[in-house]
This record gives C-alpha cells, sequence and structure tokens, in this order.
C-alpha cells in the first residue's frame, strides 16, 4: 500500500486504543510504517514525564510539584529510519521508560487532571496535518475525536500479562509473571476508574479481541478497515 493513489491524496488520523499489552504500540508501528505514517506512542510520552520526575526525586502522587514543573518537560516524538524515539528535553530516553518502576510511575501521573491536558495539547498539535498512528487509552475519545479511524484493541488479563512477561524477560528485566499479571490488573482499575479520560472504547471504534490472534492476523483486520475509510 505504500506509494498508493488513494494514501497519498488522503491522509488521516488513527486512533488505536486499549489497555495495557493488547498490542497497540506493535500494531502501531507496523500500520505506521505500512501506511508511511508517523507513529506516535502516547503511553511512552507520559513514561518520559515519570522518568523524568523520577530523575529528580519527584514523588509520583505530588500532585502541586509535578504540575508545578510542567513548564520544564520538553516532550517530542522524532522518527528516524522509521523508527519513533522518545526525545526529553533533547535526550533520547526510549530505552530508558520501559522500566517497571516507571511504567508505574506514568500510570499514576496520567490520572492528574493538568498532565492529560498538557499532553492532549502536545499530541494534538503532533496530529494536527493527519498521516499519523496514534496509539493509547484515550485517543478516540478525547484527543483525537475526529479521527477518520478508530480502532480498540483489547485482549485476556492472561494473554497481555503473557505478553509482557515475555517483553521484559527479552529485555533483559528480571520479573515474575505474577508481579507483571498483577502490576496490569492494578494498571487496568486506575485506567478504567479515572476521573479524567479513562480508558473505554469510542462508540464508533471498531473492537478487536487480540488473544488468540497473532500480530499479523490482527494487522490484516486492521489494514481493511484503513483500506475502507480511504477508499
Amino acid at each position: 500500500m505504500n506509494g498508493n493513489s488513494a494514501t497519498q491524496k488522503k491522509k488521516i488520523k488513527i486512533a488505536i486504543d486499549g489497555p495495557s499489552g493488547s498490542g497497540k504500540s506493535t500494531i502501531g508501528r507496523m500500520l505506521a510504517s505500512h501506511l508511511g505514517y508517523i507513529y506516535i506512542d502516547s503511553g511512552a510520552m507520559y513514561r518520559a514525564l515519570a522518568l523524568y520526575l523520577h530523575r529528580n526525586n519527584i514523588p509520583f502522587k505530588d500532585t502541586e510539584k509535578i504540575i508545578e514543573l510542567l513548564p520544564d518537560v520538553n516532550i517530542k516524538i522524532e522518527n528516524r529510519d522509521g523508527i519513533s524515539l522518545i526525545i526529553l528535553n533533547g535526550e533520547n530516553v526510549s530505552s530508558q521508560i520501559r522500566e517497571p518502576i516507571i511504567s508505574q510511575g506514568a500510570s499514576i501521573v496520567s490520572t492528574i487532571p493538568e498532565v492529560r491536558r498538557f499532553m492532549v495539547k502536545l499530541q494534538r498539535e503532533m496530529g494536527k496535518e493527519g498521516g499519523i498512528v496514534m496509539d493509547g487509552r484515550d485517543i478516540g475519545t478525547v484527543v483525537f475525536p475526529d479521527a477518520e479511524l478508530k480502532i480498540y484493541l483489547d485482549a485476556s488479563i492472561m494473554a497481555r500479562a503473557n505478553r509482557r512477561f515475555l517483553e521484559l524477560t527479552q529485555k533483559g528485566i528480571k520479573t515474575s509473571f505474577e508481579e507483571v499479571k498483577e502490576e496490569l490488573e492494578i494498571r487496568d482499575k486506575r485506567d478504567k476508574n479515572r476521573e479524567d479520560s479513562p480508558l473505554k472504547r469510542a462508540e464508533d471504534a471498531v473492537y478487536i479481541d487480540t488473544s488468540a490472534l497473532s500480530i499479523e492476523e490482527v494487522f490484516e483486520k486492521i489494514l481493511k478497515e484503513v483500506k475502507r475509510v480511504l477508499n
């Protein structure tokens, strides 16, 4: 589809939402690469903020201090050779933001309304021209409710925990399956029950349960939806 005239004529916004471990990032990258679009991992932006706080010894629950520091935080997404890099105040922190403590911190700070408004403003600016694939938890409901295509990926807790456990193990991060599963359950509860921009499926989003599907099968399902919208 790369180079397809329909793709060149019309660059759409694709919003992919879903819980942690449902396959959003993997699919988002594949889709953006295939279409020649920019991929934006909104969750990585919250992780970058959490990393900044961690480095500066700011507790993740110190809401007042976090709000005060937001103007000092500069987060950008740079695409280099088809790879999205997370730039925090000029530094590539793409690898540092994947530590479990940073993931936990991101989940906590993302519940702060002022933080979410700060991030949404950045995300909307990044995607205003279209030609993007952005994933997260409120992309289709809050960031881009006007997205031409909205996808909601889901999977069972066991499938998601297994994927995350394998991912962390491959990166050399020591943890146990039970710890990963418990962290996902805590994160699910926090994401779905927060007052500001909770995780939920947009009414017009295409729902896909990825529990028993391969990445390739999920990709093909979404690609069909992309072609439908573009045509």
